[in-house]
């Protein structure tokens, strides 16, 4: 495990979890994610990133519910990642979302052992790279906005 101390931030172990979907399937599984976690980051939660949409490839071998393929196919699929501080068995309930809510039959979804730097409250806020104390930048939310 990783040991680093720091009056500036804290380092907290968990899972990356990542799956791959269908783009018009990823909204839906974030939402049945979400009534099983709440995906929380300090102060935030519903933390969540999606790709862009990329190309999955797969072939099927016969041995599910679907018919042998000679030659893959490929899937527009984004992929979701979140983190959170579970490890081993608290993870199930998570996972068993994961498959209920996914459309296909073996869905891609790798859980990766992780740690998570977070920062410490009320320190730093001064910092003149924080988009509060700057000129407002267009990615910035309107509801986090001045």
């Amino acid at each position: 495990m990783c040991e680093i101390h720091s009056e500036r931030f804290i380092i907290e172990p968990g899972t990356r979890i990542l799956v791959q979907v269908p783009q018009e399937a990823a909204q839906p599984l974030k939402e049945a994610m979400l009534a099983t976690e709440p995906l929380s980051w300090g102060d935030y939660d519903q933390v969540c990133f999606t790709t862009s949409v990329g190309v999955q490839q797969f072939r099927s071998t016969g041995g599910g519910i679907n018919a042998a393929t000679d030659h893959a196919v490929e899937v527009p699929c984004v992929e979701l990642q979140v983190f959170v501080p579970k490890q081993g068995q608290a993870l199930e309930p998570l996972v068993r979302a994961i498959y209920h809510a996914h459309p296909y039959e073996e869905p891609v979804i790798q859980l990766i052992p992780a740690l998570r730097g977070r920062h410490i409250k009320g320190l730093d806020e001064d910092n003149p790279n924080r988009f509060w104390n700057r000129e407002t930048p267009d990615w910035v939310p309107s509801a986090h906005r001045n």
